[in-house]
């Protein structure tokens, strides 16, 4: 009776365990949801359901982490997830709103992209096994991370609803913005990563009310704010550069100093 107990607690898993992969599951379904959106012509929801969509695929891991969940088969469906909303809707919903119009050349440019976010994610998972990665790598992406660079692909669209009918539609426009994304996803540009951000405890009060003020301007002003917040991420890329270029500087002076001591070490041994 144990025995056939125990078998069955094995063959069992709680409903928390699950959790982190429903997320994702969900990532994906809101990934495809904005490409029939984006066929119905209803652009707002298209590019909401893509938003959506990275605030999911932001809590799946920290979720798995935190319920000890993390598998095998959940990074692989993430990564799948990831190229569904990430690679292939922004590319269909920017080519339904805008570059359709080029005809072959507008297709040209979404497959573009599509190709350079499956390149960006697999490229990304192979680094998570490099046992040398170097010690920057927590603090900083290698390129726009996948869920950005369908916000930054998206962020025209964002400003248009904003100010209404502009060159932002304009095909062309649309075409090279597409082939820049693609580019900046699969470059050797440092950006940040916000995974390890430590708030100080006397700033969580003020980071609080902080974040209370965001939600109220972004219920109102929805496209303001995300616009802001684009701008405001590609803004960052340079600082980011130089503080990747700072961080590996230290690194490698700290790497140096220690080699040095520890010849120094070994000159002060006593021979044999």
């Amino acid at each position: 009776m144990k025995i056939g107990r125990r078998n069955r607690r094995l063959r069992e898993l709680p409903v928390n365990s699950l959790i982190p992969n429903i997320l994702t599951v969900l990532a994906l379904c809101a990934g495809m949801s904005a490409i029939r959106f984006a066929m119905q012509e209803k652009w707002e929801l298209a590019v909401a359901a893509i938003l959506v969509a990275g605030v999911l695929d932001g809590l799946d891991g920290r979720m798995a982490r935190l319920l000890k969940g993390a598998t095998k088969f959940g990074a692989e469906l993430d990564s799948l997830s990831d190229f569904i909303a990430f690679g292939v809707a922004p590319a269909m919903v920017i080519y339904l709103w805008s570059t359709q119009a080029l005809g072959g050349i507008g297709w040209i440019a979404g497959l573009a992209y599509s190709t350079c976010m499956a390149l960006r994610l697999a490229r990304f998972n192979t680094a998570l096994d490099d046992p040398d990665r170097p010690a920057w790598s927590s603090y900083f992406f290698t390129g726009i991370a996948a869920p950005a660079a369908a916000c930054v692909t998206l962020l025209p669209m964002a400003v248009s609803f904003q100010i209404g009918e502009s060159f932002l539609q304009q095909p062309i426009f649309m075409a090279l913005w597409l082939l820049f994304v693609a580019f900046m996803a699969i470059s050797r540009i440092p950006t940040y990563s916000f995974k390890r951000v430590r708030i100080r405890r006397e700033y969580v009060l003020p980071m609080l009310l902080v974040v209370a003020l965001v939600a109220a301007i972004l219920a109102s002003y929805p496209w303001f704010v995300l616009s802001a917040m684009g701008l405001a991420y590609l803004g960052s890329i340079p600082f980011s550069y130089r503080a990747q270029q700072r961080f590996a500087e230290a690194a490698d002076e700290g790497a140096t100093e220690t080699a040095a001591s520890r010849e120094s070490e070994d000159d002060k041994a006593p021979l044999p």
